[in-house]
């Protein structure tokens, strides 16, 4: 009788503990499920047009997925040998480890060996807390029991090696790989290699950035590790334990161009809610290198404006706390942003002049009229009326005048086109767009596709609020061979699956190449004679146009070389008057000139010289060189040739 209870006692005893996994084991329900349906939040990569890393976006966890055939096969042997030499032949829990750790716990009186494998570890990272206790303990090998019947052995394997943190807020060995030492996973050495697969332990006091003399003593065991097992030879082991790699120190973000990534988030996520933490890949059509220029070009006459000022006597510091800028470059043959700056400085205002601000463009504007005109048969020679008109009109009730003045405080009576815009003639403008007739300029300037123009005579001053990109996309059409084309900041997103959307711009034909040449041989004239000389770039042609607004409230420049197209503006953010004198040609034009010397410094066999399309009929004039086309036609084909006209081909 004693036998067999004797007997009964050792088999329930042995029994039991089956009996208690095999009833966890279908009494918990939908617990592994996060792993078997791995979703992790990933980083989001921003790269330039080169390829070149711009930022990293990320939620809570920043983590690179990296599936298994990614993982070289040396790694994972490292990952083995330091953690669960035998993680392919058990079934998620070792059960001879267990026994010893359980015989040394109960000689300790509490939990001091874990004898976990990968599979326990990936469990207890991600399902469970790090509090030792013999109920969590069950837990986890109830769940590695679990996950090993849902997922296979590659499977598991890949999970821990994205879910584990390595330190430094990395999360994946890919993650560390590329934050440590700046290397795919297939480029890692060995002993970069042990020091990533001995981090999970404990990563933080392990972690190479913090303690490198630590790490690589972690790392070498790894190595003897392998040795130990065969793994590696005598030669491979002594050339590891001599290595001692290279490791960086980095921010996370990694963020070069704040600005560029406030807006590329901004319009990614219309399409993509999740792209922060979905793990897409970003190409930009930015290009890092002039990023860094137009944010050196936007300080240079930033700081040239500052100093300025500080020498007249009502200087007010305060008042110049207001005074910012922004700059926008594209590629006006395909649209690319290749530079955009939106402050001075992101640290002290993310605010984003660029995209976001809505500024009077003044004088900037006149080019869009006068190749209205142009396209209707006017020519540079074509004289315009410059002189004094009062403008008498009704505001609320209210008889009032308008008596608009030229810049310089003078009139020329007649004055040819050409100069009336080299020199900015504000009264020309107006008595040029009230020859063509309002309403006719507002159909003519509606083809533009610019929206909420002023319905009165304001409009040839320039009184439209316009962002410094949208002002970038309206000029296109005089850098672009009369071609308007749309400004593209995303060329595309790839998701983690390979699934790419890509971008294009819009383009609509404005005017011919011919009538649009009219306009870049007069903007030329703007640069080298006429108010834009400050935005001159020694070896290089450029043609574009000043701005300002009245009492100074905003500068500009707008203005190309035959390949790139530039928008520079500087104000106050609210709107007050800068200091007297100050103009677009005066504030703007350093900033634009410095950005041209970058753009000849960092590529020097960028095109010099605009092209001259084919049907352009070249004059001598009165003593100066003046062009024509067939609707824009020489003086000679309306009336009789006087003696000094010359015709040259």
């Amino acid at each position: 009788m004693t036998k067999r209870l004797i007997w009964s006692a050792l088999i329930v005893g042995a029994v039991t503990p089956f009996a208690v996994l095999i009833y966890f084991l279908y009494a918990y329900g939908d617990e592994t499920k996060q792993l078997s349906e791995f979703r992790p939040e990933l980083t989001t990569c921003i790269y330039d047009r080169n390829g070149e890393k711009i930022a990293n976006i990320f939620g809570k966890e920043h983590r690179y997925y990296a599936t298994l055939d990614e993982v070289p096969p040396r790694l994972v042997e490292a990952l083995l040998a330091i953690e669960d030499t035998v993680f392919f032949e058990h079934a998620g829990i070792n059960v001879d480890a267990i026994f010893r750790a359980i015989l040394k716990d109960i000689k300790a009186g509490a939990l001091v060996e874990g004898a976990s494998t990968l599979t326990q570890q990936l469990i207890k990272n991600t399902l469970l807390t790090r509090e030792k206790k013999f109920s969590r303990k069950i837990k986890e090998i109830v769940f590695s029991l679990k996950l090993e019947r849902e997922l296979s052995k590659d499977e598991i394997l890949e999970r821990y090696l994205n879910q584990v943190y390595f330190g430094h807020s990395y999360y994946g060995v890919k993650t560390a790989a590329d934050g440590y030492f700046h290397k795919e996973l297939k480029n890692l050495t060995l002993k970069e290699i042990a020091m990533l697969v001995g981090l999970p332990k404990a990563p933080s006091y392990y972690a190479p950035t913090r303690n490198y003399e630590l790490s690589l003593g972690r790392a070498n065991r790894v190595i003897s590790r392998m040795h130990t097992l065969g793994w590696i030879d005598d030669a491979m082991y002594q050339n590891a334990l001599n290595e001692r790699p290279t490791v960086y120190d980095d921010t996370l973000t990694q963020n070069r161009a704040p600005y560029i990534v406030d807006e590329v988030i901004r319009q990614a996520s219309e399409q993509f809610p999740d792209i922060r933490h979905g793990g897409y890949t970003i190409t930009t059509t930015i290009d890092l290198k002039l990023q860094e220029a137009g944010r050196k070009a936007l300080q240079h006459g930033y700081d040239l404006a500052m100093e300025r000022v500080k020498n007249l006597s009502d200087y007010n510091e305060t008042k110049m706390e207001q005074f910012n800028g922004a700059l926008v470059s594209i590629e006006p043959s395909s649209g690319d942003v290749l530079a955009m700056v939106g402050g001075v400085d992101y640290r002290l205002s993310p605010y984003n002049r660029a995209t976001m601000g809505r500024r009077q463009p003044g004088s900037a504007f006149k080019p869009f009229i006068y190749q209205v005109a142009i396209d209707m048969g006017y020519s540079g020679a074509t004289e315009l009326v410059d002189i004094a008109r009062t403008y008498e009109y009704e505001k609320d009730g209210e008889e009032l005048k308008w008596q608009p003045k030229n810049y310089e405080k003078n009139y020329e009576g007649l004055i040819p086109l050409r100069e009336a815009l080299v020199h900015s003639r504000n009264l020309a403008t107006i008595n040029l767009v009230t020859d063509i007739g309002l309403s006719t300029m507002l159909h003519k300037l509606s083809e533009y596709g610019i929206r909420d123009l002023p319905p009165d005579l304001s409009l040839s001053l320039g009184s439209i609020s316009l962002s410094p990109l949208q002002l970038a996309h309206y000029y296109s059409s005089f850098a672009n061979a009369g071609v308007q084309v749309e400004p593209v900041l995303i060329r595309s997103i790839e998701d983690m699956h390979g699934n790419m959307t890509t971008y294009q711009s819009q383009e609509k034909m404005i005017t011919s190449p011919q009538q649009a040449y009219l306009m870049t041989t007069i903007l030329h004239d703007v640069v080298t004679r006429g108010t834009g000389r400050r935005a001159q770039a020694p070896g290089i042609e450029i043609a574009g146009k000043t701005g300002t607004t009245n009492s100074a409230v905003d500068a500009w420049f707008a203005g190309y070389s035959p390949t790139v197209e530039t928008i520079v503006w500087y104000g106050n953010d609210d709107n007050t008057p800068m200091h007297k004198k100050e103009t677009g040609g005066r504030v703007a034009g350093p900033a634009f000139s410095y950005f041209y010397r970058e753009l000849l410094r960092i590529y020097p066999h960028v095109k010099r010289k605009f092209d001259r399309p084919d049907g352009i009929i070249e004059i001598m004039h009165n003593g100066t060189k003046e062009y024509f086309t067939d609707i824009s036609k020489p003086p000679k084909l309306n009336r009789v040739a006087e003696p000094d006209d010359q015709l040259l081909f």
